[in-house]
């Protein structure tokens, strides 16, 4: 069973517990666990060669963010979401990411947007692998490109929270949908970009991040 324990002040504990927590944080969030996936201490602290403690504290970490859940019987797995919980955090990103795209705007010289357009070329080539994993993790690097052009940390910072907590959500979604064409909004993205369409933006946004979501609650 999990315990609440203080964090270690031993600077390789501290290592150890950062290193686990990043890694971990970016396999969910980039849907490398399946939704429900059990985690223990001991498969953590083998698979990454360190002791339970920096394993706790890593998971603990993840729990805080909803990138994990814990039951009473102190059993770790990652988010099953039901429908009400989905479409609140399709809500809450519908509002927040058209924000972070209109504050990005103002900033999207051509450099930026030829980026976008090769991240896009990369999800086109992992969609035709049927690379899910590829996939997910480039499409949220082609929402983070044009959102870290906004200079707003703090919403940044929430956004990816919810990617964090609807990682493995999104891999089931790829599963169902076995997509074989990129997400078809990123062209009308990347065109209000080029045209500084402020308002064709905020609707392609907040029409790309929630259409998929609406295929789990159907």
């Amino acid at each position: 069973m999990l315990r609440a324990n203080r964090p270690s002040t031993d600077p390789s504990q501290l290592s150890a517990h950062d290193r686990v927590y990043r890694t971990l944080r970016t396999k969910v969030m980039h849907g490398e666990f399946a939704p429900g996936q059990p985690l223990t201490l001991r498969g953590i602290g083998r698979e990454f060669g360190v002791s339970m403690t920096p394993a706790r504290e890593a998971v603990q970490r993840l729990v805080a963010e909803g990138a994990l859940t814990i039951s009473a019987s102190g059993r770790v797995a990652t988010p099953e979401l039901g429908n009400e919980r989905i479409e609140e955090l399709a809500s809450i990103r519908a509002l927040l990411e058209p924000e972070l795209g209109s504050r990005a705007l103002p900033r999207a010289h051509p450099a930026l947007i030829d980026r976008m357009e090769a991240i896009n070329a990369a999800i086109t080539d992992a969609v035709g692998r049927g690379d899910a994993v590829t996939y997910i993790r480039t499409n949220l690097e082609f929402h983070r490109t044009l959102y870290l052009r906004a200079q707003s940390p703090a919403m940044l910072a929430l956004v990816e929270t919810l990617w964090l907590q609807l990682g493995p959500t999104m891999r089931a979604l790829y599963g169902r949908l076995r997509r074989n064409t990129p997400p078809p909004h990123h062209r009308m993205i990347l065109a209000a970009l080029n045209a500084g369409d402020e308002p064709g933006l905020r609707l392609a946004l907040r029409t790309d991040v929630t259409q998929g979501l609406r295929h789990l609650v159907g």
